[in-house]
């Protein structure tokens, strides 16, 4: 049995994996009622046959549907192993703690725990013994569950009952939630020996406030020790129930037997609605603030409110994003601040696209004598960002690499499962993929520019540190021959 850790790409874009969901902190829906397979495997593309035009990209027939219960399905059958992919989304994460921090991750983490006449470990033998993996994790917006399995009936049937009974009727036992608890704990206690994690949690805290996103959804040690099997059960009935679930199913099945699938699973699952979407933040308070910290390196970590996963101007934001700090070498960040200066072994921002506004986040580390010196150029790179946008090149340059990349994204039946399960969490429609490249390839200098403007503010950053508070040096100036990096690997 594998636990999946199902985090949502930083971008929102599940280009892997969860998107992602998480992911994120890191996170699509309806059609046709004939069943049709995927197109048969192309053969294999050499650059020279692609003569500068992006790589193909596996073409999908998404179906979708709701069940009588209300979950909507998402579904692409496809043929070439004889093998299913089956992943539930729930609007269950961290986000719909109700004031409980942590009761999101401790039901989740409970599921497969215990069932009438089953305990965890006849769980988990039960899916080895039919060759199957059962994977679940929890996050800000979400809750998810998995299984793999082969196709044929003879696993297929087993494999199914046994998850429809560990989404449907988990038994909480007393034993296995205190062991989980102390787990959680351990886990707290360690994070005060990571400056990384604790610059991290005061980032959201000051960023969202009252809001849900605000808490860790592992809770903390002051609300995980109090929680009780009742909530846990009490929240599985309200959070995970048919109304509230995004079914995503992708393998060897026909639509018959897919429609049979998401019909047994929701039959399952507690009755009841979808629960109402969280509400928008309000913007915080802008600033720095410090975490003392006896270290080698200072973590730098910046951010400002971003998007939510529907936001229009996704596309340009994400492409945006990718040429200041989101793609990796070669970005306005990496070169500036690494390649010039060997200030950081990494620099990288993104937007975190979730259900209500994420943030946009720009994170590092760098030598503490440096540090004040490296947070002023960073903002200032992002300063002049705002104001130039891109080059026309810098703007080709990601495209062309994004449409490289972009088949990636359905290149497997667990990449599927993922797009589609996003796609229906984030209510996203069918066309999602296409329309997602198309708009890219169509954006000019100018959008890209008025869309990073539109939604950064380099007066609206909020900062947070993590190290010892030292004597400043001057940075360095650029050279194709920056010092060496920092002394300490980043971890």
């Amino acid at each position: 049995m594998k636990t999946e850790h199902l985090r949502i790409a930083l971008l929102g874009l599940a280009l892997s994996t969860t998107l992602a969901l998480s992911g994120c902190d890191r996170q699509p829906d309806e059609a046709k009622a004939t069943a049709s397979a995927t197109e048969a495997p192309a053969k294999l593309e050499s650059l020279a046959e692609l003569n500068g035009q992006a790589p193909t990209r596996r073409s999908l027939d998404i179906q979708t549907w709701h069940t009588e219960q209300g979950a909507k399905v998402l579904f692409v059958e496809a043929r070439e192993l004889p093998m299913f992919d089956l992943r539930l989304t729930f609007a269950a994460g961290s986000s719909q703690d109700d004031g409980v921090p942590g009761l999101a991750t401790l039901t989740n983490a409970m599921l497969n725990e215990g069932v009438p006449g089953k305990d965890v470990g006849a769980i988990a033998a039960g899916f080895e013994g039919l060759g199957a993996e059962f994977g679940n994790g929890a996050y800000r917006d979400m809750a998810v569950a998995s299984l793999r399995s082969l196709s044929a009936k003879e696993q297929r049937e087993p494999a199914l009952a046994l998850f429809a009974e560990v989404l449907g009727q988990p038994t909480f036992p007393e034993e296995a939630l205190a062991r989980i608890k102390n787990q959680l704990l351990a886990g707290f206690e360690f994070q005060k020996q990571n400056p990384g994690k604790l610059a991290s949690l005061e980032l959201f805290q000051r960023l969202y406030g009252d809001h849900p996103y605000a808490h860790p959804s592992d809770g903390n040690a002051e609300s995980i020790p109090a929680i009780e099997r009742e909530q846990l059960a009490a929240f599985h009935a309200r959070a995970y129930a048919a109304g509230n679930a995004v079914i995503a199913l992708v393998g060897d099945l026909s639509r018959e037997q897919a429609e049979a699938i998401a019909a047994q699973v929701s039959a399952a699952l507690p009755q009841g609605p979808a629960l109402p979407r969280i509400a928008q933040p309000q913007p915080p308070t802008p600033g720095p603030s410090h975490i003392e910290f006896p270290s080698n390196q200072t973590h730098l970590m910046i951010a400002q409110l971003g998007i939510d996963r529907r936001d229009p101007d996704y596309a340009a934001l994400y492409l945006g994003n990718q040429i200041f700090g989101g793609g990796g070498f070669g970005t306005r960040l990496m070169s500036e601040v690494r390649e010039k200066r060997g200030l950081t072994y990494g620099v990288y921002s993104g937007f975190s696209a979730m259900q209500a506004r994420g943030p946009f986040m720009i994170n590092l580390q760098t030598r503490a004598e440096l540090s004040e010196g490296t947070l002023k150029l960073v903002k200032q790179l992002l300063a002049d960002y705002l104001q130039s946008g891109p080059t026309q090149e810098e703007l080709d340059n990601a495209k062309r690499e994004l449409a490289g990349s972009f088949p990636l994204s359905t290149a497997s039946n667990a990449d599927i499962v993922g797009q589609l399960a996003s796609m229906g969490f984030y209510d996203l429609p069918l066309s999602y993929l296409d329309d997602f490249m198309r708009d890219v390839q169509a954006l000019s200098v100018e959008q890209v520019k008025t869309a990073m403007a539109k939604h950064l503010d380099p007066e609206a950053l909020l900062v947070v540190t993590a190290g010892p508070t030292v004597t400043q040096q001057e940075l360095p100036p650029p050279s194709d021959k920056p010092a060496e990096l920092p002394s300490a690997v980043p971890h």
